[in-house]
């Protein structure tokens, strides 16, 4: 019996997406982008009781999570215990580290410009926005990058840490400053490197609290027994 022989195309390893359909798709992700911040956009124009918490979680809520980090180091007893230490300098360096592959992708990959830049008069600035390139967002890889990382010490933490990550994305895309894929990228750029942090650097990280705690226990101590001192007796 004469074997069949398969059609040229079944024997082709599958193509890879060229120019076009990469334009295409880019295209689509740039409809789908732009339908959801002009949406959600347009639905807090004229809404005062809803634009002021959005507002305060697209600025003051970064501020808020970089004080909270540095208070994790507080949590641990002088002398005790350091997982809180490591925590917090896993978070900072984690967000660090986020910040720095945001600066990569934004020189070398997309400079793409931010909603209200690209669309001047349809996009409601409720609050001053930076002319910095829109992807990834600098806030979410940065509030990600803390969550993730303190997640990998304390889940109740971690998860607290990541659902203030999760409003200051959505707040940032309500207030026109930033895409949704440009929070979801700052997000997959933080927790990657929360995942580098904590996996490959726990020896350093473990050195470096133990070298930080030798300078801040001391005065942590001091502060609790003059608190303690302080005191009114009963």
């Amino acid at each position: 019996m004469a074997r069949v022989s398969e059609p040229p195309d079944a024997r082709r390893p599958p193509s890879r997406l060229g120019a076009g359909e990469a334009q295409r798709l880019a295209a689509i992700v740039d409809s789908v982008d732009w339908t959801i911040v002009h949406t959600l956009n347009g639905s807090l124009a004229g809404r005062d009781w809803l634009e002021d918490p959005i507002t305060f979680g697209a600025s003051a809520l970064v501020p808020m999570v970089a004080a909270a980090t540095v208070g994790l180091w507080l949590l641990a007893r002088p002398y005790g215990v350091p997982t809180w230490k490591r925590a917090c300098l896993s978070a900072l360096l984690s967000a660090g580290l986020a910040l720095a592959l945001n600066q990569t992708i934004t020189h070398y990959v997309w400079e793409r410009p931010r909603p209200f830049a690209a669309h001047p008069g349809t996009v409601h600035l409720f609050a001053g926005g930076s002319l910095d390139p829109s992807f990834p967002s600098d806030h979410a890889a940065a509030a990600f990058a803390i969550a993730v990382a303190v997640l990998f010490y304390s889940r109740p933490a971690g998860f607290a840490f990541g659902a203030v990550a999760v409003a200051i994305a959505v707040s940032r895309v309500v207030e026109g400053l930033h895409y949704p894929s440009d929070v979801l990228a700052g997000a997959v750029v933080g927790g990657l490197a929360a995942v580098l942090v904590t996996q490959l650097a726990r020896p350093l990280v473990a050195r470096l609290a133990s070298l930080l705690g030798a300078l801040t226990d001391p005065l942590v101590y001091r502060g609790i027994q003059a608190r303690r001192r302080l005191r009114p007796r009963r």
